[in-house]
């Protein structure tokens, strides 16, 4: 894809400065920009790569001063984020897509596959899964059996779904995600040994879910573990038996959720948090990276740091105290000796 500065701000509704013939090709990090790429500036931090970047194209934000002179030409643009996820599209929409069904995939002739699917090489579809219209399902994927899946479903390769789950519309699952497998229950016996507990429910995941690599939703013992509307999860993440995530909640990586535990509506949490079983999560709730949340959180808006987590802002506080902890325990040595010797005279 190759674009001009005018086309660009005419695209994105920008102001230009400078040259408005320079052709781009692609995106590029501003540390890194090359002549003939795209690159943006949406964070203070990384001004100063702004004046010496080799990019043809800066898009910068409308209220955007510059000390130095800058030799790209300029697009400013009321949300350069906003801006930058539209353009990271048309890029890569670029990539070559797959279509039809490949000779070397299998798909049981009770399958039902919907129009506009492309399946790839080795993928397996099971017995009376129904696929939607215009899916990709990438190579080396396996549909089990009385699996359901929406319209416009991205399955990146390596991609796994047990046996009756259900997709809504467009879901993107990247490689090697886990729907469905059996939750982790094992029922303790007297001689010391653990008796599998079968875990006969499913997955279902609503519309507009994304899923990054290498994620795990375990099914329910029975009912359903439930991903719903909107919410994005992660790459390595672990979703256990019959929780349930709500809508528009987004979850960073290497966190972990036990079973039966409820989160709420538009919460954020953050990489490495871990969450008890059996509790739930009031919506809107912030939760910051390497937290440990040991108990229900019953009022929403609410924002939670530490191992057990507590009030955010309590948290900082401490820190503040736990940082100076040394100097503190060093003064009450100190006055101990102080007063030991006050003791001795009298």
């Amino acid at each position: 894809m190759q674009i001009t500065a005018r086309e660009l701000c005419a695209l994105l509704n920008g102001k230009l400065e400078g040259n408005p013939d320079v052709v781009v090709s692609g995106p590029s990090k501003i540390e890194e920009g090359q002549p003939g790429t795209l690159t943006f500036l949406a964070n203070p931090k990384y001004e100063h790569f702004v004046y010496t970047t080799k990019a043809s194209i800066l898009l910068a934000g409308e209220d955007f001063t510059p000390t130095q002179p800058i030799s790209a030409t300029i697009i400013r643009v009321e949300n350069v984020y906003a801006c930058v996820a539209l353009l990271l599209d048309k890029f890569g929409s670029e990539i070559t897509q797959q279509t039809g069904i490949s000779k070397q995939a299998f798909v049981d002739s009770s399958a039902e596959i919907g129009e506009g699917t492309s399946i790839g090489h080795f993928t397996v579809v099971d017995k009376q899964a129904k696929i939607g219209k215009n899916c990709t399902i990438y190579p080396q994927v396996f549909i089990g059996e009385d699996v359901t899946i929406g319209d416009n479903v991205t399955l990146h390769s390596g991609v796994k779904i047990y046996h009756k789950c259900q997709l809504g519309n467009n879901i993107v699952l990247h490689s090697n995600v886990v729907i469905g497998a059996d939750g982790f229950g094992f029922a303790p016996q007297e001689d010391g040994t653990y008796k599998k507990v079968a875990q006969i429910g499913n997955v279902l995941i609503e519309d507009n879910v994304e899923i990054g690599s290498n994620t795990t939703v375990d099914r329910a013992t029975m009912g359903s573990t439930y991903i719903r509307r909107g919410v994005k999860l992660d790459n390595l993440i672990m979703i256990a038996h019959n929780v349930e995530i709500g809508e528009n909640t987004v979850i960073a990586a290497q966190t972990g959720i036990a079973g039966s535990t409820r989160i709420g509506k538009n919460c954020m949490i953050g990489g490495q948090v871990g969450i008890v079983g059996h509790i739930q999560i009031a919506d809107r709730t912030k939760i910051q990276a390497q937290s440990g949340i040991s108990r229900t959180i019953k009022d929403p808006d609410t924002a939670w740091y530490g191992s057990p987590a507590i009030d955010y802002g309590d948290f900082l506080k401490a820190q503040v105290v736990f940082k100076k902890l040394p100097e503190l325990q060093k003064k009450i040595n100190e006055l101990e000796k102080l007063v030991s010797q006050s003791e001795t005279k009298k």
